[in-house]
C-alpha cells in the first residue's frame, strides 16, 4: 500500500470513529433530557443507572476523549437527587473527580459543560467538612465556562442561578435574560427551550425578588422614621 493510500485510510478511519463518538454523545443527550425532564421521579433512578452504564462504556471506549467523561458526570449528578444522603455524597465527590479528568484531558470539550458543571456542584455541594462546596470556586468555574462560551444557554443561565443563590438579583437578571436570548441549538433543541423555559420562570422569580427587596427597603425607610 501507498503511503498516501495509508494516510487516507487512517483520516477515513479517524472520521468514522469522531462520527462513532459523536452520534453516541448525542443519543446520551436525548436519553438523559428524556429522563430529566419527563420521566416520573419514582423511575429515574433505574433509567439514570442504565445510561449510567452506556457513558461509562463510551469512557473506557474512548479514554482520550473529554466528553464521554462530562456526561458520566453529569448522569451521576443528576442521579444524586434521588439516591440516600450517603450515596449521594460519595457520587458527587466521584462527579467532581470525573469533571477534574475531564478538563486535564481538554477544557474546551463541549464547550466549557465541564467548568459549568464543576462550578454549579462546587455552590450547590455542602461546605467543608461534609464536602467541597465554595462559592469563590464556583464563581471562578462558572466565569471560566463564560469565557469559553459567551453565547451559551447552560453557561449563562447557571451562572445566573448562582447570582442568584448569592442575592445579586441585578447581575442574575442580566443573565437570565442572556439565556432566553440565545437561539436554541439545532441538535439539542428539546433541551435547549427546556432550558430557556426554565430561565424564563427564574427571571420571573428574580424580577419578583427585586420588587419584594425593594418593597421592604421602602418600608423599612418609613419606619425608621416613623421611629424617629
Amino acid at each position: 500500500m501507498k503511503k498516501s493510500a495509508f494516510v487516507a485510510l487512517l483520516l477515513l478511519s479517524s472520521q468514522g470513529f469522531a462520527e462513532n463518538l459523536n452520534d453516541s454523545l448525542q443519543n446520551i443527550e436525548s436519553e438523559w433530557a428524556s429522563i430529566y425532564y419527563n420521566t416520573p421521579k419514582q423511575q429515574r433512578e433505574a433509567e439514570y443507572s442504565r445510561l449510567l452504564d452506556k457513558t461509562v462504556s463510551l469512557s473506557r471506549q474512548f479514554p482520550g476523549n473529554a466528553e464521554p467523561f462530562i456526561w458520566e458526570a453529569i448522569v451521576k449528578a443528576s442521579n444524586a437527587d434521588n439516591q440516600d444522603p450517603v450515596t449521594a455524597l460519595e457520587a458527587i465527590h466521584e462527579v467532581r473527580d470525573l469533571l477534574l479528568k475531564a478538563i486535564k484531558i481538554n477544557p474546551q470539550a463541549m464547550n466549557g459543560s465541564a467548568y459549568v458543571t464543576l462550578g454549579t456542584l462546587y455552590y450547590m455541594a455542602p461546605k467543608w467538612p461534609i464536602a467541597f462546596g465554595d462559592d469563590a470556586a464556583a464563581k471562578k468555574m462558572l466565569q471560566t465556562a463564560l469565557m469559553i462560551n459567551p453565547n451559551g444557554i447552560d453557561t449563562n443561565y447557571f451562572y445566573a442561578n448562582y447570582l442568584l443563590s448569592n442575592n445579586e438579583l441585578k447581575e442574575a437578571e442580566r443573565y437570565f435574560e442572556r439565556a432566553i436570548a440565545v437561539p436554541a441549538r439545532t441538535e439539542q433543541l428539546y433541551a435547549d427551550n427546556r432550558l430557556k423555559e426554565e430561565a424564563k420562570s427564574a427571571l420571573q422569580q428574580t424580577r419578583e425578588r427585586k420588587i419584594s427587596r425593594s418593597k421592604n427597603l421602602i418600608a423599612s425607610l418609613f419606619n425608621s422614621e416613623s421611629i424617629e
